[in-house]
């Protein structure tokens, strides 16, 4: 959605080095966004998005559609039926969110027609979700997921980052840090005592405020309440620093 970061660029990246030629979509999407200030506030930055594709080395065509072009008619979303992966994490705090997701992704698909489409795993659940598109729209598109790009202090990358003031990205750093505990904690602690620190965490510090964090099966996004021997996990956080909305995420391995 524009405001390209070292994420971002990482994506195209790898995606120049897998392809002969590569289409970067910059749009920012109504139909995502569940509070209209907060879409009012994301950056758009197209000239400057550009320009850093322009130093990127390989062949790379920018998308940049009007909202009216792309849909083809009214701004508005389907519905979709992902299986129940939408209705978890921030489906329970963004409402339509992955309906406008899943609208956006299969306009951009068919328009563009990509043999492979690069997503990052910082939004892991949106690329399970684009994942789960594919394969109910027939598109014959490989979605493949890419490595979460970190400042240097562990943030994850997000254009949002550039809205945090300096005490804020400093502070922001627990979430990486919290994330790397549980990581650490998960062979020996139950779901339940490491729920009990991470909001400990949360709670002791006044610069943030934790939305929700969620230990989850990686294939069915839903939360877990106990450990289950031969599943596979991963660790999910959403924070606001004052009005700014953070998301990361840390894979668990298999129990």
């Amino acid at each position: 959605m524009g405001a390209l970061h070292d994420g971002h660029l990482s994506l195209v990246s790898q995606a120049v080095s897998e392809n002969d030629c590569v289409v970067v979509s910059i749009f920012v999407n109504p139909t995502q966004f569940d509070n209209a200030g907060d879409l009012k506030k994301y950056p758009r930055t197209l000239d400057a998005d550009v320009k850093l594709l322009n130093q990127t080395a390989g062949i790379v065509h920018v998308f940049a559609p009007e909202a009216t072009h792309l849909y083809d008619g009214p701004v508005v979303s389907r519905h979709f039926n992902f299986g129940n992966l939408e209705n978890e994490m921030e489906g329970k705090h963004r409402k339509g969110h992955f309906d406008g997701v899943g609208t956006v992704v299969s306009l951009l698909l068919k328009a563009v027609k990509p043999n492979t489409a690069y997503f990052g795993e910082k939004d892991f659940q949106q690329l399970q979700i684009v994942k789960k598109l594919a394969e109910i729209e027939q598109i014959p598109t490989k979605i493949k997921g890419c490595a979460i790009v970190r400042e240097l202090n562990g943030l994850a990358m997000s254009s949002r980052n550039k809205r945090l003031s300096k005490t804020q990205f400093e502070e922001a750093v627990l979430i990486f840090k919290t994330l790397t505990e549980v990581k650490r904690l998960f062979k020996s602690h139950s779901i339940s005592q490491i729920n009990t620190i991470v909001n400990d965490r949360f709670t002791k510090n006044p610069h943030l405020h934790l939305e929700y964090f969620e230990i989850a099966n990686i294939k069915t996004l839903k939360t877990a309440q106990r450990k289950r021997k031969g599943s596979s996990y991963r660790a999910f956080i959403a924070a606001f620093a004052g009005d700014i909305r953070l998301i990361d995420n840390m894979d668990l391995g298999k129990w």
